[in-house]
């Protein structure tokens, strides 16, 4: 009889739970991944988008605003803003991809250095590190830009670089002084390995999770470095199509009530930079994650 009845509010010992499945888009930055894919590929193929060629100077049709033939409307030169927009972008990414290599291949090697290093090297070099921090990467830019001369493309990606690597190279000398006392390392060094061996092999993989955040956000504060710099008329001539060189007609643009000058590549930047943070916090909270289940 005693099978025929189950007593209610009182589960068996040997029930589990229910799983609830987590979807797999839960929590995952699929829009602005997206976006930013949008962004890139129509940069990458503004060839095949462009109406228009985006350095010819149509002086009949200047400050003309958006319409069926120009669809962003044109600039004070007469200048498509839609071509500009595709054309001009592939620079700015490139800068901010070009910058970031710089900066955190610069910020892997001084900060292993510092954490491979004994106390009073290591003291001294994060001493000169607080010191670089301590200045407005702004003004260093300025200044070893102002050295260089002319700004182009790559002048201005390794200053950017130089100057974005010190936040980075902190974390990676912490990570280091936490591992380079494990086993393979010690027998790395014992077996002959150099430093670059050892920090290709070994070290970077071991931290390279722990930086991936602030590496994917300095993307970002490049393309607003070069943004800024061209928006004070000190980046990018004119003729070198880029985001930030579309804002330093900006002047102009509010002298003409032409808002669309201002409005359309503040807004593609803007989108940017939205998108790039929204994924970069993403992977800084997968990798908080991963440290706490460790």
């Amino acid at each position: 009889m005693s099978s025929q009845f189950e007593i209610v509010g009182i589960r068996p010992a040997d029930a589990k739970p229910p799983v609830r499945r987590q979807k797999w888009y839960r929590g995952k930055p699929l829009f602005a991944a997206a976006l930013l894919g949008l962004i890139v590929a129509g940069c990458l193929g503004c060839g095949y988008i462009m109406t228009k060629d985006p350095s010819y100077m149509n002086l009949s049709n200047c400050n003309v605003a958006p319409d069926r033939e120009f669809l962003f409307g044109t600039d004070t030169m007469g200048r498509d803003i839609f071509s500009m927009i595709w054309y001009g972008g592939r620079i700015s990414l490139f800068i901010g991809a070009a910058a970031t290599v710089v900066s955190t291949f610069l910020a892997i090697v001084f900060g292993a250095l510092s954490g491979t290093a004994p106390e009073w090297l290591d003291t001294l070099l994060m001493r000169l590190t607080d010191i670089l921090l301590s200045v407005p990467n702004l003004l260093v830019t300025v200044l070893l830009q102002a050295i260089l001369g002319e700004a182009n493309v790559l002048s201005l990606s390794l200053v950017i670089g130089v100057t974005s690597w010190t936040s980075i190279a902190k974390v990676v000398r912490t990570e280091v002084r936490q591992i380079r006392g494990s086993e393979y390392v010690i027998a790395a060094k014992c077996m002959g390995g150099g430093f670059f061996y050892i920090l290709r092999k070994h070290l970077t993989p071991n931290f390279i999770s722990s930086i991936m955040f602030m590496v994917v956000m300095n993307v970002r504060s490049a393309i607003v470095a070069e943004s800024t710099l061209s928006f004070m008329g000190i980046g990018l001539p004119l003729e070198v199509i880029s985001w930030g060189s579309m804002l330093s007609l900006s002047e102009k643009a509010l002298m003409t009530n032409s808002w669309w000058m201002i409005l359309i590549p503040g807004a593609f930047i803007v989108a940017t930079l939205l998108c790039i943070t929204s994924i970069g916090n993403y992977i800084r909270k997968k990798a908080n994650n991963t440290q706490s289940n460790l």
